[in-house]
């Protein structure tokens, strides 16, 4: 069988988008990159650029990108129709792994629950207990709940900023209410840099390990731009993460403080 280069972009044509919030779309191609929960893929609008996304699903037919609109190349990309081709390339960097009938809390934080929306799923088939946890401003802006709420083994607690759907506050205070009250094997976090420093001062203090969704700079996707590298570890995450260990991003002294833009300077958060 032929290798596909995953470093050579391949045409997709968008077969179905989903509008799921009023930020939020997913875009359906007509592709499997065989992508694993926690990996990203570079997509090329021509003419204009080209941006890393994480993936919310790949069942081997399709791929599935839910993508918030939030800069000028997403507004691009949620201007396209039915039938419109993208290029893309990857999939990239490391993945999200779990042992089977391990008891798991998932910390999603805004669009953050669509890759984690896709690794609930692994963990749901190899038996593990999965404690969903999302957190939005308000209501409306939830993604991805009927579904999550639709899995075996998988329970969702939601928190609300104003109060408009279930827990009133942040959703890392329900992280660390389920985490005094019940004995979870690993916590995954992938949403802004802020709340998941809170998971990883809450693993670090218990005791307990967890993978987290390091996002940088990353352009070309395999190591050679050096535009993802971290301070402290020195290393890129388009190669050694996004999903890093808990041990890892100890060793990262900007993680929850700032982050570099493509010249290098320092954005803190």
């Amino acid at each position: 069988m032929l290798k596909i280069n995953n470093n050579l972009p391949r045409v997709a044509v968008i077969k179905n988008i989903i509008t799921e919030t009023e930020q939020v779309k997913t875009f359906v191609l007509d592709l499997s990159l065989g992508a694993e929960p926690g990996q990203f893929v570079n997509v090329w609008i021509p003419r204009m650029n080209e941006k890393p996304f994480s993936v919310a699903t790949d069942n081997g037919l399709e791929t599935h990108l839910s993508i918030a609109s939030v800069g000028p190349f997403s507004q691009k990309l949620h201007e396209l129709k039915v039938g419109d081709k993208v290029g893309i390339r990857g999939p990239y960097g490391t993945k999200f792994t779990c042992e089977s009938g391990q008891h798991l809390l998932l910390l999603a934080g805004g669009y953050g629950a669509a890759p984690l929306y896709f690794f609930a799923q692994k963990a749901s088939a190899m038996g593990c207990m999965v404690e969903f946890v999302i957190g939005a401003r308000r209501k409306d802006l939830l993604l991805f709940t009927d579904r999550i709420s639709q899995l075996k083994n998988v329970n969702l607690h939601v928190a609300t900023n104003d109060g408009s759907a279930g827990y009133n506050g942040f959703n890392t205070d329900l992280m660390t209410k389920i985490v005094e009250e019940q004995k979870i094997d690993c916590i995954y976090t992938v949403g802004p840099e802020i709340m998941m420093m809170k998971a990883v001062n809450l693993a670090k203090e218990k005791g307990i390990n967890a993978q987290i969704s390091v996002e940088r700079y990353m352009k070309c996707g395999f190591g050679v731009c050096g535009n993802c590298v971290v301070d402290g570890l020195g290393v890129p995450t388009c190669i050694s993460g996004p999903v890093m260990p808990l041990e890892k991003v100890l060793q990262i002294p900007d993680f929850g403080k700032y982050h570099r833009d493509n010249l290098g300077k320092k954005i803190y958060y």
